[in-house]
């Protein structure tokens, strides 16, 4: 009776312990194995997913241009202008 109780025992514990710890153990592998295909194949070749993972270096930012369009252009012609009118006014 003894060994009928203990085979009764280790069948629970395969069904209820084992089987479940293996089958999470296969589903953890599945999808770890996925993420590294994934990643070698296709992630790293995205930009965002580099910066994310720190795998590209941050480029210096270099200072813009005082006048680097038409609008600033625009703006410094009306300050220049004021400038000579303001000028022009205090010597006459």
């Amino acid at each position: 009776m003894a060994s009928g109780g203990l085979a009764a025992a280790s069948e629970v514990a395969v069904v209820f312990l084992t089987r479940p710890v293996v089958a999470i153990a296969f589903v953890f592998t599945l999808i770890l194995l996925g993420w590294y295909v994934a990643w070698r194949t296709v992630l790293v070749h995205v930009p965002l997913v580099q910066e994310i993972a720190g795998l590209r270096p941050k480029k210096p930012s270099r200072p813009k241009p005082a006048n680097r369009g038409r609008v600033a252009k625009f703006y410094q012609n009306q300050a220049e202008a004021a400038q000579r009118n303001s000028k022009s006014e205090g010597t006459s």
